[in-house]
């Protein structure tokens, strides 16, 4: 990290992260990742992501052709545009706000610079494995590239989340 954000991110660790963001009900951000889990739905043109945890954020990589759109405002998920590499699928993320952190633990901040290339496949029937690059120019000094592996739970459907951040009005019926 940038100095700045190297310190920053000290100083989000140092006060418990009590301004985490996704703490206060909004969305976590790519590639911050909830412990809740996930689904995903696939068509020819469209991959969704929808996310129990939170807010039941989404995301949506669109597999058309289509350019990232330079008419959008900048988001905490970003404009996604994906194409297949053989098995694996390659998104590219741009147009972030920079109202989100990059992970929890590290309270690692960036900026509307970010951009995240994410690489999907499948190892087998029960796992995505997503190699994840983040550039940004405005935080990091260099790319960071690290990988995560996720497991199919055949057994269990997205149910739904509600998050509060507000202190509980007992008066309201």
């Amino acid at each position: 990290m940038q100095p700045w954000a190297q310190k920053l991110a000290d100083e989000r660790k140092k006060n418990g992260e009590i301004d985490d963001p996704e703490g206060k009900c909004l969305p976590g951000g790519v590639p911050r990742i909830s412990p809740y889990p996930m689904k995903i739905v696939q068509t020819p043109e469209l991959v969704v992501m929808l996310f129990e945890g939170n807010v039941h954020s989404y995301r949506q990589f669109f597999l058309d052709g289509r350019g990232h759109d330079k008419t959008l405002d900048p988001s905490f998920m970003g404009d996604s545009v994906a194409h297949w590499e053989g098995d694996t699928l390659v998104v590219d993320t741009v147009n972030f706000n920079d109202r989100t952190w990059l992970s929890s633990g590290s309270a690692a901040p960036h900026t509307d610079k970010l951009h995240v290339i994410e690489r999907y496949r499948r190892p087998d029937l029960g796992h995505i494995e997503v190699e994840i690059t983040l550039e940004d120019p405005g935080a990091l000094t260099k790319p960071h590239t690290f990988k995560r592996l996720h497991t199919l739970d055949q057994g269990w459907e997205i149910h739904e989340y509600v998050c509060n951040d507000l202190v509980l009005d007992l008066t309201r019926k």
